[in-house]
Parts: structure tokens; C-alpha cells; sequence
């Protein structure tokens, strides 16, 4: 099975490690909070392929009880170095198997399937995630859109890959993060807005809602394309039938 984590090599690891919130990653986590205030209803939380623990740290200082899992043992290991008294476990290509059903009212994956190949494996994750919310539980899933491997951000370039634009859902497409020493591409899997609507419906989920956040000109970042053309999509979704709410600002890149 081809689910193998880009970043784990240490030297990967370690350059991805230092990494916060910079410019186009700013974008990605600077609504969460609010989006977190009105949809979680508790405080257990998993933070499914948390990498170095950027993620996990993050739900923590947001006050959610929060347990980071990986599949990259030198991911997990500069983790635990940075936040020594935090849940940081190591799970197989099945996904968190270790825990029991309906034990968290957040499950968080920050640009885990951005490396997640085909649709077998998406919904089978998926459907693993939806098994582990609770009633009220909500998944958040934060990935990259399509938009983001052919165009020039604050933090990416992918000028020197314009294969990427002939890309369909299921394709690896290449991407350099500027704001890091590791200057290596990094391959990702394309998987389009209707792709992911439909991952969700096969694995039971329902979307709540969705966001394509966008750069404001108010905002000290040097943003690129970030005020025109989202980088980011978040889904909140939840199990069963809750409804569809779409938060959806303009994008022409789109």
C-alpha cells in the first residue's frame, strides 16, 4: 500500500519542525479557532497525522485535551522533544485503531490527506475517523486545493512544475516550501472540491460546512496570490445527516 509520509526523514522532519505559522500557513489555521468555538461541543480531540506536533500543540493552547498521532516515527519523536508532556502515538497505514469507538468530539487532520493516495484509502480513513467522533463529534479536515500546485504563494512555489496544471484527482503533483531550508518537492495527491464531497458521502460523513480562506490586505504577511485564490480548503463534517452549510468566499482561481 502506497501511504508513505513525505516527511519522514529527519532531515524533513527537522526542517518541517521549525516551521509555526508563517504567511500562507497563517492562512490555514487563522480561522479555526472561531470555526472550533461554534462547532465542538467537547474537549477530547485527535490530531490525526499531527507530524512535529504543530497541530497538536496548537488544539492544546485552544484547550482541547488533545492526543497527536502520526505515522512517522521522526515525526513523533521531535514532538515529544517539543512538548515533553504531551500523547504523542505512533499508528500504522489502518489509521488510529488503538482507540474505542465514539472517543472524541473533534478529530483534526491538518494536511493529512494531501498525502493520502486514492479513493479506497481516503474512504476507508474516513470512515476509521467518523467511527472514533461521538454524536455531537465533528471532523476537521484542512487540505490543500488544487489551486495551490498551480499558482506562486507567500510560502510555496510551483513554477518549476507546470505538469501539475494537466493534474486530475489522483495524480501527484509537486510543490517547494519557500519558507523552510528543505527545498526538495514535495509530492502531494491532487483531489478536487467534488472529489472530497464525494470521500465524505461514501465514508458517512456530512459536510457542515466549508471554507476557502483568503488573504486580507490588513493582514502583515506578502501575500502572493492569497487575496485572489484560496490555498486552503477546510470541511467540517460530521456523522450522519447534519445538514450542509457552505462558507464560501470568493475565489476566481477557483
Amino acid at each position: 500500500m502506497d501511504f508513505a509520509n513525505v516527511y519522514e526523514d529527519r532531515t524533513r522532519a527537522l526542517s518541517y519542525a521549525s516551521l509555526e505559522f508563517p504567511n500562507t500557513y497563517y492562512l490555514a489555521f487563522r480561522d479555526l479557532p472561531e470555526i472550533l468555538r461554534r462547532r465542538a461541543v467537547g474537549r477530547a480531540a485527535l490530531d490525526f497525522g499531527c507530524g512535529t506536533g504543530r497541530s497538536t500543540r496548537f488544539l492544546k493552547r485552544l484547550g482541547f485535551e488533545a492526543i497527536g498521532v502520526d505515522l512517522a516515527p521522526a515525526m513523533l519523536a521531535l514532538a515529544r522533544e517539543a512538548d515533553p508532556g504531551g500523547d504523542y502515538r505512533l499508528v500504522g497505514d489502518d489509521g488510529p485503531t488503538g482507540f474505542p469507538e465514539a472517543s472524541f468530539d473533534l478529530v483534526l487532520a491538518a494536511f493529512t490527506f494531501d498525502n493520502v493516495p486514492g479513493p479506497e484509502t481516503k474512504v476507508r480513513l474516513l470512515t476509521a475517523l467518523r467511527r472514533l467522533l461521538r454524536p455531537a463529534g465533528i471532523l476537521v479536515n484542512l487540505v490543500s486545493s488544487p489551486d495551490i500546485y498551480r499558482n506562486e504563494w507567500a510560502s510555496f512555489s510551483t513554477r518549476d512544475f507546470p505538469e501539475n496544471h494537466l493534474a486530475r484527482d489522483g495524480d501527484r503533483v509537486r510543490i517547494v516550501m519557500t519558507d523552510v531550508p528543505d527545498r526538495r518537492p514535495v509530492e502531494d495527491v491532487l483531489w478536487s472540491h467534488e472529489a472530497y464531497l464525494a470521500s465524505y458521502s461514501a465514508a458517512g460523513l456530512a459536510v457542515l460546512e466549508t471554507h476557502w480562506p483568503l488573504g486580507r490586505t490588513d493582514e502583515p504577511y506578502p501575500w502572493v496570490a492569497e487575496t485572489r485564490i484560496a490555498p486552503w480548503v477546510i470541511y467540517v463534517a460530521g456523522a450522519g445527516d447534519g445538514g450542509t452549510r457552505v462558507h464560501e468566499p470568493t475565489s476566481p482561481g477557483r
